[in-house]
């Protein structure tokens, strides 16, 4: 790839120790974070302050204000345009592969699990969209097996406006909702306690920049308006969900909580896992002009779902590993073309929206990434290690979503955690 720098070299280390060799946070990753201390940047075990390293003299010649990094949140620097993104990673990532750095920015080191993580940024808008087919097929087969996908599925990205304010980052606990739902059955509804609580595997694309209520953002800019991606967890009462979401669509279901992780991993870090876009299958429409984004990719992103019980907790044990798939592998609409897509209509995005990709699930078992998928409705509940069962999410049960990016030659770089615990409604 022509369009890589020093800071993707595999062969780049730090004088952080830490980070060489690290399962998630290489020097090759570098993701932004925000917590009491303001911007931080993860380097292995590590975290950098980005206020001290400007205080230490790092920074000169950037285009980069203490303004803009001593706050609690990256809107600010979101605000900036990709060519600043990518100055200011490659100007970390030189600092602190260089050993004549190290006496000035090591004060400025952090140890990460000391730290308490705030949500990266000021989520104001937060939309979920359907982009994978297997996803939207499975779950429409249940419920129309006739007509698993609607005849709209593969001309426009499907979506809805979520809940900002329920957004929550990695760790918070997840109280289970109370909502109103039909037991198979019945015919009045009842309320109460969700009975059917999910997770939903997913990935979290945070804007950067902003243009003018009315202005759209071209297919050919969409990428530059992505500063980097974050896990997703779309909590889901099903049962709730399947009584509500006529003729609407989600409502109270999904906007309890919503989990992400700590850590925007950059565009930039991302640029040497890039692939293309898979082809469409033959008879599939070809996407509409404003949906034709040139020389469009995917990231090659290998993802994870583990859970353990509070007996597994309990003892320490191990997560079973619920499912594993490959993002590249699962979307029908790409990273790019929701962003173009959802601005087609002079909706501003601004810096700091939140896009929800919509649950990955694979065209395997093992690959679907939500429980109503992966037992099939709990008519195949899933076998604990300790030989308990899981239809759905029980009481004292954690999630945890997992990523990688991987990629021959490359060095892999990681999410971190994007996990919570459900505590009774």
């Amino acid at each position: 790839m022509t369009d890589l720098d020093r800071s993707h070299d595999p062969s780049r280390t730090s004088w952080v120790e830490s980070a060489n060799g690290h399962p998630d946070f290489p020097i090759q990753n570098l993701p932004f974070g925000a917590c009491d201390e303001g911007i931080v940047v993860a380097i292995g075990d590590q975290a950098l302050v980005l206020r001290e390293a400007l205080e230490a003299g790092w920074g000169e010649g950037l285009d980069l204000s203490l303004d803009e990094i001593d706050v609690p949140f990256l809107n600010l620097f979101l605000l900036r345009s990709l060519e600043t993104w990518r100055a200011v990673r490659l100007a970390l990532s030189d600092a602190l592969s260089d050993p004549a750095w190290k006496s000035r920015l090591e004060p400025a080191l952090r140890r990460r699990d000391e730290l308490e993580m705030d949500l990266p940024c000021h989520v104001g808008d937060y939309t979920d969209f359907y982009a994978s087919v297997h996803h939207a097929t499975n779950v429409g087969s249940m419920f129309r097996p006739d007509q698993p996908l609607m005849p709209n599925y593969k001309w426009v990205p499907i979506g809805y406006h979520g809940r900002s304010s329920t957004i929550v980052v990695d760790g918070t606990p997840v109280r289970r909702p109370r909502g109103q739902s039909r037991p198979a059955g019945e015919e009045e509804p009842r309320f109460g306690p969700a009975r059917s609580l999910d997770y939903e595997l997913e990935l979290g694309l945070v804007i950067g920049g902003q243009q003018p209520i009315g202005d759209v953002v071209p297919a050919a800019e969409a990428a530059s308006r992505i500063f980097g991606v974050v896990l997703l967890n779309d909590w889901s009462a099903r049962d709730v969900q399947a009584w509500e979401y006529q003729p609407l669509g989600p409502f109270l279901a999904k906007n309890f909580a919503t989990t992400i992780s700590p850590w925007v991993i950059t565009t930039e870090a991302l640029r040497p896992f890039r692939v293309p876009v898979p082809a469409r299958h033959e008879g599939d429409p070809e996407p509409m002009e404003y949906l034709r984004v040139p020389d469009d990719h995917t990231w090659s992103l290998e993802l994870s779902v583990e859970l353990r019980s509070a007996a597994m907790r309990s003892r320490n044990d191990a997560p079973l590993v619920v499912s594993t798939g490959r993002f590249q592998e699962s979307m029908y609409w790409s990273p790019s073309q929701l962003v173009t897509h959802h601005a087609s209509n002079g909706c501003s995005l601004m810096p700091g929206d939140l896009l929800g990709t919509g649950t990955i699930s694979g065209p395997e078992p093992e690959s679907r990434g939500c429980l109503l998928e992966r037992t099939w409705r709990g008519s195949q509940p899933l076998t604990l290690p300790d030989g308990g069962t899981r239809a759905f999410l029980e009481d004292g049960d954690e999630v945890n979503l997992r990523g990688r990016a991987v990629a021959a030659g490359r060095v892999s770089i990681g999410f971190g955690n994007c996990s919570g615990v459900v505590q009774p409604a």
